[in-house]
């Protein structure tokens, strides 16, 4: 990373004056490098002599002054390459201008860098997996599920750039009273496709959605049902119900863009007897107990537990929580994953701290757990929310709103928060065509770009995206304040892509593009691109057109958006 570059340089330049003796020979922490807010301070800022002197202080006991050990740093920092100009602020702050022939070179580095623009290896090849959605499998997904789906997406798609290698995975439960409900919810609507009069079960489930399921079974099985027994028709209905909802699942989380590697039965936990086994081994352990009936996970042994958890109730079934233990043994034991990010709606928040129990009762370190907690979504249309579907009178799902807005839209709009703050969703703001509308703003930029390099082409203009001899004296002619902010700007990405992963959240990449696109439209309302002179400058200008380019679809690619050619 560049920022890592610009630490480098600080930190030879802190033992050189060392070696000079101008500084005294004494443990010094790794500089911290940061972009300061006001571009009048350089690129990048550091406050390595802040630190320095109090090193001294607590080494030596004598008090130093900053400001000095600012110059005897400074006087090493070399002025050539990377480094264009090095300033002292304040009392003791060191502010780095990037050489603007560097600046000047990076264009051709960006384009030739293409989809993987920004990446960093920060990873190193650790394998992470992140877990998201995994909501029941009884109905369509709920609009709120959305922000789910776009958060964990994004986040995978990051974590790749900065390598990691990612697995993207649905935890299907397909265990327990819900799916059973389901079911006998799914016979009743079958029965009255035949004339039958089945009241659903009481806490049943009423959507309109189960009649489509019980055409979709009675399209594929006729009437056979009807004369098996109830005992059968439920198992039948329980595994073609539960086909039927995770085919829609994955058509659905498919109109955004989000894909699986993997969609985990929580039932295969209780096939090859893992629950039973990691049970078993807990209680000899003596972290589960049996009273009141039940069997207890002994959760109040562990920090930032007050009270014990159900894993077998009191008529002999497992509890979710008897499938947690086993499903995340599943994954860092046998599957060896090195770190696992669960993503859960604010309603789970009260489960984060039995994860750490159960991690640290199955001897892993809890700090490999990583559970990212988001916040409610509301829909807004002419500033009125809006809950219920149009269509059917239920639930408002995801697929209407894709097919109202756009899944380009939907993600945007989503990763606007990070995942603590509720997001208001404006419907009405997400299809208008305008520049308030920053989906639509950082798009249309993206292909304005496009435009004007397909209007370049058409004119016979040197707009070649390959190296071609002359690049470098052509790019030495960028020079005016807006090519040389846009070069900047660019150049955040890693920087962007980095602070993603620092929060497990990819929220900024929203900002970072429409501060992109501003910074492209300033830089195209003061600097005429066809129309420059001499000719080396609209071939310059044309290869920062595609840089931006590149950066723009980058950007909106880790997002999982679309980057439009034409609008």
């Amino acid at each position: 990373m560049l920022r890592d570059q610009i630490q480098q340089i600080v930190s030879a330049a802190v033992d050189a004056a060392k070696s000079a003796g101008q500084l005294p020979d004494v443990p010094i922490a790794a500089p911290s490098i940061e972009r300061p807010k006001q571009a009048e301070h350089g690129d990048f800022s550091t406050n390595i002599s802040l630190i320095t002197a109090s090193a001294v202080k607590q080494a030596t006991g004598e008090k130093a002054n900053p400001r000095q050990i600012a110059q005897a740093i400074v006087s090493h920092i070399p002025v050539d390459g990377l480094i264009g100009a090095v300033e002292l602020a304040g009392p003791g702050f060191i502010n780095i201008r990037l050489a603007q022939g560097w600046l000047q070179g990076q264009v051709r580095a960006i384009i030739d860098a293409g989809d993987s623009f920004g990446n960093i290896d920060r990873g190193a090849g650790q394998r992470w997996q992140v877990e998201f959605v995994s909501a029941n499998p009884t109905g369509p997904l709920h609009y709120g599920g959305a922000r789910n789906a776009v958060l964990g997406d994004a986040l995978a798609s990051v974590l790749s750039a900065a390598g990691y290698a990612v697995q993207r995975e649905f935890y299907v439960n397909d265990v327990g009273n819900q799916l059973d409900l389901f079911a006998r919810s799914l016979h009743a609507r079958y029965l009255q496709l035949h004339g039958q009069d089945a009241p659903l079960p009481e806490d049943g489930y009423r959507g309109d959605y189960m009649l489509t399921y019980a055409r979709q079974v009675q399209a594929e099985v006729g009437d056979s049902y009807l004369s098996l027994p109830a005992t059968e028709v439920l198992r039948e209905l329980r595994a073609k119900g539960l086909a039927i909802v995770l085919a829609d699942l994955q058509y659905e989380l498919g109109l955004i863009g989000v894909r699986y590697d993997r969609w985990f039965s929580e039932q295969s936990l209780y096939d090859d007897g893992l629950v039973e086994q990691m049970l078993d081994e807990l209680t000899a352990k003596g972290d589960i107990g049996e009273w009141d009936g039940a069997r207890w996970f002994r959760a109040s042994n562990y920090p930032k537990n007050d009270k014990d958890e159900v894993v077998v109730r009191s008529n002999g079934l497992p509890t979710y929580f008897a499938s947690d233990i086993a499903y995340h043994y599943d994954k860092f034991v046998r599957r060896g994953f090195d770190k696992v990010v669960n993503v859960w709606s604010v309603d789970h928040q009260g489960h984060v701290s039995r994860m750490g129990a159960i991690m640290a009762a199955l001897g892993l370190d809890p700090e490999r757990l990583i559970i990212v907690i988001y916040n409610l979504v509301k829909l807004v249309r002419d500033g009125q929310e809006v809950k219920m579907s149009k269509r059917s009178g239920d639930f408002l799902t995801l697929r209407e709103v894709v097919e109202e807005v756009g899944a380009d839209a939907v993600r945007f709009m989503l990763l606007t928060r990070g995942p603590e703050s509720g997001i208001e969703f404006d419907l009405d703001l997400a299809v208008a065509q305008k520049n308030d509308n920053p989906v639509y703003y950082v798009q249309m930029n993206h292909a304005r770009i496009c435009s004007i390099l397909g209007k370049a082409a058409d004119e016979g203009m040197p707009a070649r995206g390959d190296a071609q001899p002359g690049d470098e004296a052509a790019l030495a002619l960028l020079i005016h304040p807006a090519e040389l902010s846009l070069i900047r700007k660019i150049l955040e990405m890693e920087d962007q892509i980095d602070f993603a992963i620092d929060k497990l959240s990819p929220h900024n990449l929203t900002h970072y593009a429409m501060e992109l696109a501003r910074t492209f439209s300033i830089f195209y309302d003061q600097c005429h691109v066809l129309k420059a002179e001499p000719t080396e400058l609209v071939r310059a200008r044309l290869l920062l057109c595609r840089a931006t380019r590149t950066a723009l679809a980058r950007v909106l690619g880790l997002m999982g958006m679309s980057a439009p050619e034409s609008m």
